[in-house]
């Protein structure tokens, strides 16, 4: 969702590669490479960094590690996670505490710290809206409510959020978002160290559906524009009440809201053309609920349509996702996969839960993924996230990392052009079914052991499987011909089948090899056959690239 400019792409022509070490891969990028961009091709879409399609492995700092002091304790858990990619804030009133006054050193510091550390950037701009509030406004902002009004609620009292619909507020934020993006070109566009921008954070306003000032009732009560009408599929116009009934206080406001965004943005890509996304604190994803339950006029699921009409320059519309239960979670990813929507999970918990949701993001051909709040400061959101925030408490996440690091462009590329699927194992821990375009089928079992089946009662009582305290496994497939897959995962058992265009046939392996590629080329490690294909593929948490060729007789 953004400036979907046609490009020129340079593709990489290696399928995939799998090294299976637990050091990360250590990408060098060259300059003069093309700018990143957000490309979608047949419904599906990629993050093209440096020509080829790249897949964040991602960690977010906390909000306070955006200075140079914080640095040194954010590099460590970086390594640790095996990231790829750090998401940071860039705050207002850190780059303009004096209006007019710009001071980017934090900024530089930032990039070349980055790149002495092998790993891109995200730069989140806490501007206007820093999950719906001005906190991170410099001071001449912030307290001059005369010059940049807040909203007025109903009953005409004062919200603490900034009003979408004051146009002092967007130029201020939009020359110092301008400022950055014009800073970031010079230090930094012929090496792109910074990847994806986010402007803004969490819009939207708790505590009133909108703002209900003089200024914006006088819109509220004009015509709808007709972007937001086309895009509705909707032929007869009107005021937003006479079009969107009970809807248009909410409709009102996340349009005004996403038309701020995108000026801002917009003007910043005119400078340095870098994707950008938005975040959204989540609307509940399976009841329904009212606008003044969540953060109304935030990019949430039920107006993202909306955001694509207003914000063209916006590439993506991401969800934060904070909820634990398996539920929940996919229902977020299947309603933000919607509308020909990128998937990207810019925040998510950092609980030892969350990780096994990469394999339902990556599985559904995101580009995307990066819990919150990863670095060694001492700060823990929990209960939101995780208590441990140490080697051993990101061990989830850098457990499914190891996977994708070394094959992380490959992956990217592969789920660009062919087929995936993923599954998270769930809270109930049942066994899950794939069905492979028909051909074939996959069931996914947990909490096996790589021998024999757990009902075998003839060896009698039978430990089970360490490690399996709270839900952790899962895997991802890619289709690399009708009767070839790619397979990696963890915890989990694989079991493939026969789909009905196969019926009455008799499946059996041709091969099953664990390898990697390299420089285009498939290089078979060993093969697995006998025990280690009787009971099913079986994927522990050692890394695991497998190449499955399937036959029938």
């Amino acid at each position: 969702m953004g400036l979907r400019v046609s490009r020129r792409l340079w593709m990489s022509v290696a399928v995939v590669s799998a090294a299976l070490s637990l050091v990360p891969a250590v990408e060098a990028w060259a300059q003069n490479k093309p700018l990143p961009q957000v490309v979608k091709k047949n419904g599906k879409a990629a993050l093209m960094v440096d020509g080829a399609p790249y897949l964040i492995l991602g960690a977010q700092a906390n909000n306070s590690s955006n200075y140079v002091a914080q640095l040194p304790k954010v590099w460590p858990a970086i390594k640790d996670i095996q990231a790829n990619t750090l998401e940071i804030p860039v705050a207002w009133e850190q780059i303009e505490p004096k209006e007019g006054q710009f001071d980017f050193a934090y900024v530089d510091e930032l990039v070349k710290q980055a790149r002495q550390n092998h790993v891109r950037l995200v730069l989140l701009w806490f501007g206007t809206w820093k999950n719906t509030s001005p906190n991170y406004t410099p001071d001449w902002v912030k307290l001059d409510n005369k010059r940049f009004p807040r909203i007025t609620k109903k009953d005409g009292t004062m919200s603490y959020c900034l009003s979408p619909m004051e146009r002092a507020t967007l130029e201020a934020d939009k020359k110092a978002f301008v400022a950055l993006m014009t800073h970031l070109k010079k230090i930094d566009g012929d090496q792109h160290t910074v990847i994806m921008i986010q402007p803004e954070n969490e819009s939207g306003t708790y505590g009133s559906v909108r703002d209900y000032s003089p200024k914006a009732e006088k819109v509220f009560n004009g015509p709808v524009p007709q972007a937001l009408l086309k895009k509705k599929g909707i032929s007869k116009g009107g005021t937003w009440s006479e079009v969107f009934g009970k809807h248009a206080d909410e409709y009102f406001h996340a349009w005004h809201i996403a038309s701020y965004i995108n000026e801002i943005a917009a003007a910043g890509r005119a400078v340095y053309d870098l994707p950008m996304y938005v975040n959204a604190a989540l609307r509940e994803p399976l009841i329904e609920v009212g606008p003044e339950t969540y953060s109304s006029g935030g990019p949430t699921h039920n107006v993202i349509d909306i955001y694509q009409a207003a914000a063209p320059a916006i590439d993506i519309i991401a969800p934060d996702i904070y909820k634990r239960d398996s539920a929940n979670y996919e229902a977020v990813l299947s309603l933000y996969s919607k509308f020909e929507n990128p998937l990207f999970v810019p925040e998510t918990g950092s609980d030892t839960e969350f990780a096994r949701y990469i394999f339902s993001v990556f599985g559904r051909g995101g580009i995307g993924f990066s819990p919150f709040g990863i670095d060694y400061t001492g700060y823990t959101n929990y209960p939101l996230g995780g208590k441990d925030m140490s080697p051993e408490g990101l061990k989830p996440f850098r457990e499914k990392y190891a996977l994708f690091a070394p094959v992380m462009r490959d992956w990217a590329k592969i789920a660009y052009e062919n087929p995936v699927w993923g599954v998270s194992e769930a809270d109930d821990r049942k066994p899950q079914k794939i069905d492979l375009g028909g051909k074939w089928t996959l069931d996914v079992l947990y909490g096996e052991w790589q021998f024999g089946l757990t009902e075998w009662t003839w060896l009698g009582k039978i430990d089970p499987v360490p490690g399996r305290e709270k839900p952790n496994g899962g895997v991802v497939v890619a289709q690399l011909s009708e009767d070839e897959f790619l397979v990696t995962g963890v915890h989990a058992r694989l079991n493939f089948g026969l789909g009905p265009k196969n019926k009455g046939k008799t499946l059996i392996f041709r091969s099953v090899e664990q390898g990697h590629f390299e420089n285009g080329q498939w290089v078979v490690d060993f093969v697995w056959n006998g025990d280690q294909t009787d009971y099913g593929l079986n994927l522990t948490g050692q890394p695991a690239v497998l190449k499955v060729k399937l036959a029938t007789y």
